[in-house]
Formats: structure tokens, sequence, C-alpha cells
């Protein structure tokens, strides 16, 4: 069986110019062929979805990373006969909207994707242009009621966003840094020879929230442990990280704690292996995107990373779910997949269905209620603060093949072993939030 892909021409044409495969045509799978009901009727227009995010520049690599995930998640809903509502099946479609990586071109994304009659738009990847999108929303929607928009957020994880920053139009569907850095926490605090640690992170708000989490912890679950170095970088601006490894290495740390991603987390590890550091690596993204590679053997057994969801939890249906997105997606260096992302989308399409109707005030009030599951996966919304309550596991890097690592990252040889897992109530946090409704 053969499925058309609700994704725009000119998505496509970037998305092949990336490299990767992306034809007009391609089979769904057994699994997805035996869910698929009758196409979407091509007479109704799709549901554009405005994804704002950095697709060219130094995190360029993450932006299309994002982008594979949101396809691969509209595929599926699109696969079973797209979102139901009262007019007719409507498929799903990303819209692509480059921010460079830079706030005021996120925000000058918004304004396109407004002009285009989008109402529902979706970023992650830095929480300095999430946090301008939700001003630049709330203005916006306070003005011109009858083009609201909704805000779904993947990736930025600054705490602030659903405490005293909360907007009814935004929703976090990743854990915030203090609810990844609870669950780090509950391996490192278990070390009992670590007594240096090394922190460091990239200098905008949300590897400044991680650094101060850090140390807020440190000092109430370990306060035996020395804090050897405190320091934070220019996001996206270091392409020799070598000094900085060289000051790590000095200190004499046993560990690193660092919610570094994108190339600067890649760059740090890389820096470390060549100074010769040999402690372990706390960290909120160590499981992608280069960082196991970068770190080779010396990872092993001292990667730490935390996430909603690895390819190695133990689980059946989780396995079938990572092997079919290997099968969609089967480079290497397209091996980035996150559960929280399939998890929006679902959730996104089920409060649509509820709203019967592309209606931003609608959907925001259907997304306050939603409750999804996939893969064995269960999370839900809680509606006082706009964040998705959800599993969180830890796993250290290990050799493919070792107990528990039946798949590596990026083809490096190396994947992680889950350690940890924590449900959504354990998850959990406290939130200050004081939501304003329509």
């Amino acid at each position: 069986m053969l499925f058309i892909p609700c994704i725009s021409r000119r998505s496509a044409t970037r998305f092949a110019a990336g490299g990767l495969l992306l034809t007009v045509l391609f089979s769904i799978g057994a699994k997805a062929q035996a869910q698929a009901q009758a196409p979407v009727p091509v007479s109704n227009p799709p549901i554009r979805i405005g994804m704002i995010e950095g697709l060219s520049g130094a995190f360029a690599n993450t932006g299309e990373a994002v982008f594979r995930n949101l396809v691969w998640a509209t595929e599926r809903v699109n696969a079973r006969g797209g979102v139901e509502l009262p007019s007719g099946n409507r498929p799903l479609l990303i819209e692509r909207l480059d921010s460079k990586g830079q706030t005021e071109e996120a925000l000058s994304g918004l304004r396109s994707a407004i002009d285009q009659d989008i109402r529902i738009v979706v970023q992650g990847n830095s929480s300095a242009p999430a946090a301008a999108l939700i001003d630049a929303i709330n203005k916006h929607n306070g003005r011109d009621p009858a083009r609201r928009v909704v805000f779904l957020n993947y990736s930025a994880v600054d705490p602030s966003l659903t405490n005293e920053r909360c907007s009814f139009w935004h929703f976090r569907f990743d854990a915030h840094a203090d609810m990844r850095m609870t669950a780090l926490m509950s391996v490192l605090r278990e070390d009992r020879a670590l007594k240096r640690i090394y922190l460091i992170g990239q200098d905008y708000s949300f590897g400044q929230s991680v650094l101060r989490e850090g140390r807020r912890q440190l000092a109430e679950q370990r306060p035996d442990i020395q804090i050897v170095g405190d320091e934070l970088h220019p996001l996206a601006r270091i392409k020799d990280f070598l000094p900085y490894a060289a000051k790590i290495q000095a200190s004499g740390a046993q560990a690193v704690l660092t919610g570094n991603w994108g190339n600067d987390l890649t760059l740090l590890v890389k820096a470390a292996r060549e100074a010769g550091f040999q402690g372990s690596f706390y960290t909120f993204y160590g499981n992608a995107l280069g960082a196991p590679a970068a770190m080779g053997e010396a990872g092993v057994g001292r990667v730490f990373a935390v996430a909603d969801w690895f390819p190695n939890l133990p689980t059946a249906a989780s396995d079938a779910f990572y092997r079919s997105f290997r099968e969609r997606f089967p480079r290497p260096q397209d091996d980035y997949v996150h559960m929280r992302m399939q998890l929006m989308i679902e959730a996104l399409a089920q409060a649509i269905e509820r709203a019967g109707a592309v209606d931003a005030t609608r959907i925001a009030t259907e997304l306050e209620r939603a409750e999804v599951t996939l893969a064995g996966q269960s999370a839900r919304m809680r509606a006082a603060d706009h964040q998705f309550q959800q599993p969180l596991a830890v796993a250290v890097m290990d050799r493919q093949g070792e107990p528990g690592v039946t798949f590596d990252v990026e083809g490096s040889g190396y994947g992680f072993r889950v350690i940890r897992n924590l449900m959504p109530h354990q998850a959990e946090a406290p939130h200050s939030c004081a939501m304003q409704r329509p």
C-alpha cells in the first residue's frame, strides 16, 4: 500500500536538499497499513502547522532532526485518515519557517505564519525564542481575536515558561529543566566516589537555569561534593572548546554537569576527550546528535543522559516504535527520534477533533485535558500550567550488544542503557503559574 505524505512542495524541496530521501510516494510499513483507513480526500485543505525553527546556522542539524520527527508524526495521523472534523477529514501539514536560531527571525516567522493564516505554531530549540514567541502571541491574540494562534513547545525547557511566564496559548511537551535535573540527580547523588564536579552551560535563560538548579540540588542532596568550576559560555559561538576542556581537566573535576545541546555539546565532549578528561558527563542531551561518537570508548559507563524516552527502553512496544522510525529514516545520521514530539502531534490531533474546528481558543481549551498513549508511553497535559506530565528516564552510555543496549546511536556502535525510570507522578514538579484564560 502506498501513502501520499502531507508535506508542502516547499517543505519537500528543502527536506530533499538536506540530503534526506523524501519522495512523493513511500511504503508506510506493515503496521501502518493495518491501521490505515481510507485516504484523506484531496479536496479537503490541510491543517497547517508552522514549525518556527533554526534550519540554517549553527544548530541547523537539530532543526532538521525536529522536522523529521514532526513529519513522521503527521504521517502517522494522515495514514489513519487525518484529523476527523464535522466538515470532513483533513490531513496535517508541516510548514517550515527558518528562524536561523535567532529570536528576531523567530518573531518574523510568527508574523509570516499569521499572514499565511496558520493558527498552530511549534518551536522548541532554545528557550530565548520561545519566551519571545509567548510574549508576541499573547499580544497578538489580545489584539486580533479572529486570528488567534496556539503555540506548542517540544524542547524549550526554561522552567519560567510554565511558571511566571505561563500563558493560556502555550503548551510545553518536554519536561522542564528542573524536572530533568531531578531525574538526573537521582543517579548522580548515588555516586559516592564523586567529590568534585564542574558545572558548564550555555549563557542564556535555559543554560543559566540548569546551573542554578544544579547548584541548588547538589547543596541539598550532596553537600559533600565540591563545585570546582561554574561557568557559562556564549551560545553557538564557540568553535574550539579546548580552553574550556583544559580548565575542566586542571580543576581536578571527576564529573561535568551540563545542559549543553547541539554542536555546543558535541564540541565540548570532543575537546574533553582530546584534553584527556577521564571523568563522567551528566548531561541533558548527551544521547544524540554526534555526542556518543565524539566521546567514543571514553564515554562508556561515564556519559549519562536524561530523556522522556530512550530506544533501549526494555519493552516490546518501544522496540517496535523505534524500529519503525529506523525503517522510515534508515540513514545513521538521521537517528534522532523523540517520543514527546510524537505524543505532541497525537495530542494536537485529539484536541482538534474534540474542538471540532481549527480554532486556537477551542484547541487550547481541549489541549488542557489532553491524555495520549503511544507505544506504551502515556502522558497528560496539566491544565494548571500547561506542563506535560510524562515519564522520565536516565541512561548511561555503553557498547552496542552489551546487556540492555540493543540499539546504538547514529551508527556509532554505542547506545544508552536505561538505569532509572521515573513515572509521571515521580517526575512532576510544583508550579507558580497564575493562568489567565480568555
